[in-house]
Order: structure tokens, then C-alpha cells, then sequence
């Protein structure tokens, strides 16, 4: 039974994770899974069964309608990731649970390495540094990606979905940036949009059947990321998330070692 100070903790890590959900066009559970692991004492794979429980719910619904509104999604690129989704976590969910934990404590570990740099942009921040600017990306039109392709984004974005309790945003908002040519605030949308339907019930399933979920903690995490969904939204709409990004790639880092740190001495 949780005591009441420990509601009030998952749902401030809810919220947290939300508000980097409706800002990055993620999840949530990139910051959900180690802190329910390094903070909470949670064992990686359970941390990921209840991380994938609390996103099942549409917690980014207002966050969605909200780009909607600013007309920042393309709900035809979204329909074809989601349903990539649905297969590839599943797969991912199943790769999971049959690695030694010490070796997903690694992978993670590794992933969230990876995910920094993609977030705190060090090679960027480096030329401000030296007073100078990378070539700016050109505002090409968005190309016509064939659905094909979308549907193979969604299933990689979905085995790692499965792997690492996430949503798989961080991936699919990186390819419509890098292939696609989105712009941040198109690809965050779109991302959220595939998303919201329940397309990882499959692997929270898996979870499930081998006792690696804790609903009640996934059900109050999920309450906090709704109204934190809504509100990181209203922020990336409205202002720079260039600094925030940044010190949320630093976190990253930290807790990205301390996963590779933990698959090293653990007996």
C-alpha cells in the first residue's frame, strides 16, 4: 500500500516527466524509468513494466489538441508510426525480459548516453562557445515519406519502447527532424499524436505476465503526466526549449552512467 508522501512523489515525477513530454514530443518514460530505478529502488525491468503502464493511458490528449490547434501535427504520419508501434514494442518487451538485468542496466545505460547528445547538442553548443553558428537547417517543405517507411519508424521506435519502458518519441521525433525535414514543434506533435493511442498494451502485457508491473504506481505517475503533458506543451509552444534541452541532455548523462555503472558492479 503507498503511503500518501509516496503519491505526492509520483506525481510530481508524473508531472516532471509530462512536462518533458509535451516539450519533446517523448514519452516520459526516459526520465520515469531511472527514477523509479535510481531513486526508488526499483529493479530495471519492473521500473520499465510500470513505465510502460503509466504512458498506456492518452496522457498527452490536451498536449495533442494543443498542437493541433497551432496546427503543429500531421495526423496521416502519425496513424502510420502508431501502428508500428503496437508490433515493435511488443518485440522489444519480449528482447527485454529474456536479458540479464545486468546487460539491460547496460543497454540502458548506453541509450541514455546517446539520447543526451542528441538533446544537449554539444557540438552546437561548442561553436556559440567559440562565437560562431552551425549552418542553420533550410525550411525545406515537409517531404512525403511512404507509409512504409513510417511504419518501420514506428516499429523501431517500438522495440526500443518495449527494451526501455519509453514511448519511443525520442526516436521518431529525431527521424521526422533529420529525414523529414519537420521542423521541432511539427515532429514533437506528430510524435504525441502516435502516441496517444494505448499501442504498447502489448508489452505492458508481457510485463504483466511475468509480475514486473506495479499498477498502482504506474496509475498515479500517469495522473501527474497529464497535467504535466499539457503544461511542457504550452511551453514549447511558446518560448525556446533550447536551455531546457540542454540541462535535461546533462541529466541524461548522469543517469545514463549510473545504469552503466550499475551493470559493472553488480555481483
Amino acid at each position: 500500500m503507498l503511503m500518501p508522501e509516496q503519491w505526492l512523489a509520483l506525481l510530481l515525477l508524473g508531472a516532471i516527466a509530462g512536462v518533458a513530454a509535451g516539450m519533446f514530443g517523448i514519452g516520459g518514460g526516459v526520465i520515469i524509468v531511472p527514477a523509479l530505478t535510481l531513486a526508488l529502488g526499483y529493479g530495471i525491468k519492473e521500473g520499465v513494466g510500470t513505465s510502460l503502464a503509466a504512458l498506456l493511458l492518452p496522457v498527452s490528449l490536451f498536449a495533442v489538441i494543443a498542437y493541433y490547434r497551432a496546427g503543429k501535427l500531421n495526423i496521416g504520419y502519425a496513424f502510420w508510426i502508431g501502428f508500428g508501434l503496437i508490433f515493435g514494442a511488443i518485440a522489444g518487451a519480449r528482447f527485454a525480459l529474456g536479458l540479464d538485468s545486468r546487460v539491460l542496466n547496460l543497454l540502458y545505460g548506453l541509450f541514455l548516453l546517446y539520447m543526451a547528445w542528441r538533446f544537449a547538442e554539444p557540438r552546437k553548443w561548442w561553436a556559440e562557445y567559440q562565437g560562431r553558428a552551425l549552418p542553420p537547417r533550410t525550411a525545406e517543405a515537409l517531404a512525403h515519406a511512404r507509409w512504409y517507411w513510417l511504419l518501420i519508424l514506428g516499429v523501431g521506435a517500438g522495440i526500443l519502447s518495449g527494451m526501455f519502458g519509453i514511448g519511443g518519441g525520442i526516436i521518431i521525433v529525431a527521424a521526422l527532424v533529420e529525414f523529414l525535414h519537420f521542423d521541432q514543434k511539427q515532429a514533437v506533435g506528430t510524435s504525441l499524436a502516435a502516441l496517444l493511442p494505448p499501442v504498447s498494451f502489448g508489452a505492458v502485457l508481457e510485463y504483466y505476465n511475468e509480475g514486473l508491473l506495479n499498477l498502482a504506481v504506474a496509475v498515479c505517475i500517469a495522473a501527474g503526466l497529464v497535467i504535466g503533458s499539457t503544461l511542457g506543451a504550452r511551453i514549447a509552444l511558446g518560448l525556446s526549449s533550447v536551455t531546457v534541452k540542454r540541462l535535461y541532455g546533462i541529466f541524461l548523462v548522469f543517469a545514463g552512467l549510473r545504469f552503466i555503472l550499475t551493470s559493472l558492479t553488480a555481483a
